[in-house]
């Protein structure tokens, strides 16, 4: 078990950072982070830059099992930030009742909820100020996580046209995986909500979406890298995150030491 928990952690480490290194590749902020166009962004370039480099660090400290607790403490709430006062109120004022256009608000409400997941699961040393104040509310992360879960597995009933076109050509049925991947989307989620077998669900979960990674949103980074201003590769990172975040759900109830 110690080894799906440090597995988990770089998945989830290498995801921030990845998401991070793309905003030095690719203009403006992370469809993500914020929700603004790039064009909006080249008066305040610097301030894309220092966000970028927030997220490399911290992905890395993560990765690397330095300073775990503070640094996903720190990352939870800064990311926790931007959906509060960046997502929430462009989506509040456009198309509120789209259910499809909360993808972005969502992820990253559960990236935030990962880094607090992170912190419950991994231990480095005293409190101090900072972790006593924001280990409060991480207890909330892996439901952060299960929300984005279930509302996805909707979607995928919602929006089936969209969702079918991007299963591979070479996998027959994709209606059926279409119908499949909501179901155990939903699923997982309220398993997580209700603690329900969260060893299995986990492992199960976890697989499924490397399986996504390797199958789907690898090749369609690797044959449009600039499709959508690097979006392709923000869901390769993405994915990584989420695969890495569902093996350390189940050990969230209590902090370990590494």
């Amino acid at each position: 078990m110690q080894q799906l928990r440090l597995i988990g952690r770089i998945f989830y480490g290498l995801g921030i950072a990845g998401i991070g290194i793309l905003q030095f590749i690719y203009p403006g902020f992370r469809p993500v982070i914020l929700p603004v166009p790039p064009e909006a962004t080249q008066n305040i370039n610097f301030l894309v830059y220092l966000v970028a480099t927030l997220l490399v660090l911290a992905g890395i400290f993560i990765s690397l099992g330095r300073w775990v607790k503070m640094v996903s403490l720190l990352l939870g709430v800064f990311l926790l930030l931007f959906f509060i006062a960046g997502h929430l109120p462009n989506r509040l004022t456009n198309n509120p009742g789209m259910l499809g256009a909360w993808t972005d608000a969502l992820k990253i409400l559960a990236l935030s909820g990962g880094a607090f997941v992170v912190s419950r699961v991994f231990s480095d040393g005293e409190n101090n100020g900072v972790t006593n104040v924001f280990q409060k509310i991480a207890p909330t992360g892996k439901y952060l996580f299960a929300l984005m879960l279930i509302v996805f597995g909707i979607d995928h009933f919602l929006y089936a046209e969209f969702v079918k076109v991007l299963v591979p050509e070479w996998i027959p049925g994709p209606l059926f995986w279409t119908y499949f991947s909501g179901i155990v989307l939903i699923g997982s989620g309220l398993g997580i909500f209700l603690n329900f077998k969260p060893a299995i669900i986990s492992i199960l979960l976890s697989a499924m979406l490397l399986i996504w990674l390797i199958i789907l949103h690898i090749p369609r980074a690797v044959v449009a890298p600039g499709t959508e201003n690097g979006n392709e590769w923000t869901s390769v990172f993405q994915c990584l995150a989420f695969s890495g975040m569902a093996l350390l759900y189940p050990y969230a109830r209590k902090p370990s030491v590494e």
